[in-house]
């Protein structure tokens, strides 16, 4: 079991892990590992999370999550298959607490009166900077 959060964990056997040939470490030469490990969640076909968790993941993970519903994270930063393996699961895991975590919304204050003040006297001295440039008409006509 992988655990996400108190609440909700995920069994390994709903995770699947594809490997193939990394364009990192350990994959350019001749006698080469597949060392890239693709990890890989029905989030559709899961029974660890509700309907409404399920939206959310979908919601915010929507780049990473295929039209089939299948979520996939990729790893290969290490020379070694189990590295990417563990490095993958790690990041499955911080991208699943992110997508389940509450959306507080933000309440809106009202602007301080120290802000209002200083937005008028900024006001008033671009003013007379302005009137202070205008030329005077001294010939007495109006």
């Amino acid at each position: 079991m992988l655990r996400i959060t108190d609440i909700i964990s995920i069994p390994l056997g709903e995770i699947r892990f594809i490997t193939s040939r990394s364009s990192g470490p350990g994959g350019q030469h001749v006698n080469t590992t597949d060392s890239r490990v693709t990890l890989l969640f029905n989030v559709d076909k899961t029974s660890s999370l509700t309907q409404l968790q399920k939206v959310a993941v979908k919601g915010k993970l929507r780049r990473r999550i295929n039209q089939r519903g299948v979520l996939q994270v990729n790893s290969q930063r290490f020379r070694s298959q189990k590295s990417n393996k563990d490095s993958a699961i790690e990041r499955f895991i911080e991208l699943m607490q992110w997508a389940l975590k509450p959306v507080i919304p933000r309440k809106n204050t009202a602007i301080p009166k120290s802000a209002k003040r200083k937005r008028l006297d900024r006001k008033k001295r671009t003013s007379q900077k302005k009137t202070g440039r205008k030329t005077v008409d001294t010939s007495g006509e109006y």
